[in-house]
């Protein structure tokens, strides 16, 4: 229960330009978990990112270029 509340999961788009940056920004635990996208130009990223770091980390990626980010709550986990 405490690990879950160090971290947000946090989802967002990008372009497939800018995966590799996008990643370095959220490179999760082991790796973020990306998913293909209507747009074939787009993809759909997913990671655990340290709660107090949420908002500088959406702030980069909103420069970068990403859209549609959003943060859930986790509740629990096994790390």
């Amino acid at each position: 229960m405490v690990t879950a509340r160090r971290y947000v999961l946090l989802d967002y788009d990008v372009q497939k330009q800018h995966l590799d940056h996008a990643c370095l920004i959220t490179p999760g635990l082991e790796s973020p978990t990306i998913s293909a996208l209507q747009k074939p130009d787009w993809v759909a990223v997913r990671a655990m990112v340290l709660r107090e770091e949420t908002n500088n980390v959406m702030d980069q990626l909103w420069a970068l270029g990403a859209r549609g980010i959003l943060v859930t709550d986790i509740h629990a986990c096994r790390l």
